[in-house]
């Protein structure tokens, strides 16, 4: 059976080529090839001796998402569903879909790319939610999702590069996977994005936070709060029962934040239910003498029973933790008219007169 390449690390890579009687800067080259200049096919990586990329096509393949649709929104940004897996193949990840989005605008692009092939945590206010757990993704599947991006808006791209992981699923609960990923796309060998261009969010899964403080390369994190008391958080993300708000913030207080570094907790504001005046300063009390920011999002309709908050609940909040001395921001999702919005991922077809892009 094939070697898959792709989500290998450069030592990886090394002892691959090693195991064929190869010298070392093959796999460099290799390395470079993949992550670097988007080569999906061996026949494309001319600088190898051509007998050398005929055994690799033989023995070895480079399989990135396989585009199954594209759905482009009015703003610019695309939704990618892809297709994931090979059912050919009795051993290795079984076949799954999965979607990002592509989101250009001012000079730079963000990919929000997905960890899981759905999700877990059962957030009951994000429509990812509803598919439950299907299976974790391999480091070549969530990296290959950045590369396609890369690749399919080449003739577009703009200096900057921002990754997020807030697609599918919970990055903290495929772990060494999530890390492999984000390790090759910080790499300056590799896909060489800035270091403060990486944003991982997790819902709050304290072993994770806590391993990925030990960690010498890692992304920036971002903390899905979405709740002002463990009562409100509990009925909303059931996580929250293993981790409640106290120990959370024990964990977020002793990480150990990089001179400029913030913590960003993100707070979706449900109408009528998180959004209030008391909430905002439950908030401020939660993260008082934190380096911290908060991003509020107004929840992203969907076929689930909550209710978008009005400007007046948005500003209010907002007004009530800058006035504490809270940096807080409203972030208002883009891709909505085609489900690419925060909690909107739940693999749909895109009903018209939104756009599939075959």
């Amino acid at each position: 059976m094939p070697v898959e390449l792709l989500g290998k690390s450069a030592d990886e890579l090394r002892e691959y080529v090693a195991s064929l009687g190869e010298r070392p800067f093959r796999a460099a080259q290799l390395y470079h090839a993949m992550y670097a200049e988007r080569h999906f096919d061996f026949a494309g990586i001319t600088n190898i001796p051509a007998i050398l990329r005929e055994r690799l096509a033989q023995e070895a393949r480079i399989t990135p998402p396989r585009v199954g649709k594209r759905f482009a929104s009015v703003d610019g940004s695309i939704r990618y569903l892809f297709s994931i897996g090979d059912t050919a193949r009795e051993e290795g990840p079984k076949l799954a879909q999965i979607e990002s989005v592509f989101m250009p605008r001012d000079g730079r692009q963000t990919i929000c790319i997905s960890t899981q092939a759905g999700c877990a945590v059962d957030c009951h206010f994000c429509l990812t939610a509803q598919l439950g757990l299907i299976r974790n993704l391999t480091p070549g599947e969530i990296v290959g999702q950045v590369l396609v991006a890369l690749e399919e808006n080449r003739g577009q791209l703009a200096p900057q590069t921002n990754v997020v992981l807030m697609g599918q699923g919970e990055p903290l609960l495929n772990y060494d996977a999530t890390m492999a990923a984000v390790r090759i796309l910080l790499d300056p060998r590799g896909v060489g994005l800035g270091p403060r261009h990486i944003t991982l969010s997790t819902s709050g899964i304290v072993p994770g936070i806590e391993r990925l403080g030990h960690e010498k390369i890692r992304p920036s994190l971002a903390i899905s709060l979405n709740a002002s008391s463990n009562e409100q958080r509990n009925a909303l993300m059931p996580i929250n029962r293993k981790y409640p708000l106290e120990v959370l913030f024990e964990a977020c207080r002793k990480y150990p934040l990089r001179p400029r570094e913030y913590f960003t907790f993100e707070y979706v504001l449900l109408g009528r239910l998180n959004d209030t005046p008391e909430d905002a300063r439950r908030v401020v009390r939660l993260v008082a003498n934190m380096r911290a920011k908060v991003n509020l999002i107004p929840w992203n309709p969907g076929n689930l029973p909550y209710r978008a908050p009005t400007a007046e609940s948005i500003d209010e909040f907002q007004r009530i933790l800058v006035e504490k001395g809270v940096p807080t921001f409203v972030r208002y999702s883009r891709g909505q008219d085609v489900f690419a919005a925060c909690g909107q991922l739940a693999l749909m077809e895109t009903p018209s007169p939104f756009v599939a892009l075959q």
